[in-house]
């Protein structure tokens, strides 16, 4: 036979019962579940089935059941019927239910299975559900690409990286591509610096910004032509910024460079400066100012 709409269950199901323990000169006594009136029960004593109603053999209402007399504990039997509660005996057969059976937003937290505080649900390269570790703290959650769930890692970080300055006053030789001593570190984060030949060997490698900050003095009015900062490389020149005066001569002036540079393990940095004067004496490098003579650099975070 046909049906419209959904297929009957084909299941068997029951009506809830409940047995009472008699207590002696008794009369009301608790349902378990609430009815409208005694007409949704059918009361059962000693095996026959009572009539309901007012006057009649029981009444009830709420959870309250009222009999017209009470009965004797070790020789009545009593049990009720709820006519209008029935309890299915079969369930969904297992893998049977599917998203067409559930409402959306159904499923809420509550009915999730439990995990480790702090854990993180994405998806694996198979596309099932699973649970990303939980991380330390001041770690960060880094994208493994598609096919791989997320992994905690540690946060980047601008080292290594240092700063130092001179230490008084350096004079140079005119036209003369000369190395600074800088010797005077403020901080070093991972002893990468080295005041003995003022060297920078991060030894971590990637790609750094390096600043080089230098005052020059001409030593007399008008004297000097070019100043040059420089950056050796390995031992060779590779950065340079500087002032050249072609029309005239200036006093003194200050250089600053910079440069994002890359480096391997095993690279180095150091400062330079160059300088040209009217009179092909020497040029006084730094001066009594800390930012007179300045060297630093920093990993950057890529």
């Amino acid at each position: 036979m046909a049906y419209l709409g959904n297929a009957p269950a084909r299941s068997f199901i029951s009506f809830e019962r409940q047995v009472f323990t008699i207590v002696n000169s008794q009369t009301a006594y608790t349902l378990s579940h609430s009815v409208t009136n005694e007409n949704d029960i059918r009361l059962v004593v000693n095996n026959v089935v009572q009539e309901p109603g007012s006057g009649k053999a029981y009444t009830a209402s709420g959870t309250t059941l009222t009999l017209s007399a009470a009965l004797t504990n070790g020789t009545d039997e009593m049990y009720c019927v709820f006519l209008g509660r029935a309890t299915a005996t079969n369930a969904p057969g297992a893998g049977s239910v599917g998203t067409s059976q559930l409402a959306a937003d159904a499923v809420t937290l509550a009915k999730m299975a439990s995990g480790t505080d702090g854990n993180i649900i994405s998806y694996d390269a198979s596309g099932n559900p699973v649970a990303v570790a939980t991380g330390s703290a001041g770690q960060i959650l880094t994208s493994a690409g598609a096919g791989a769930p997320p992994t905690f890692a540690a946060a980047g970080a601008n080292t290594p990286a240092f700063s130092a300055r001179m230490n008084g006053i350096q004079a140079i030789s005119h036209a003369t591509a000369t190395k600074i001593s800088v010797v005077s570190e403020l901080f070093d984060t991972n002893n990468a610096y080295d005041t003995s030949n003022s060297r920078f060997t991060p030894g971590v490698a990637g790609k750094y910004l390096v600043n080089w900050n230098i005052f020059f003095d001409g030593g007399g009015a008008a004297n000097l032509r070019v100043s040059n900062a420089q950056l050796y490389f390995n031992g060779s020149l590779a950065y340079i910024s500087g002032f050249d005066a072609a029309n005239g001569y200036e006093n003194n002036g200050r250089e600053s460079l910079s440069a994002i540079v890359t480096f391997d393990e095993n690279d180095y940095i150091e400062p330079y400066a160059y300088g040209f004067t009217q009179n092909s004496g020497n040029i006084n490098m730094g001066g009594a100012s800390t930012y007179d003579g300045l060297f630093s650099a920093y990993k950057l975070i890529t």
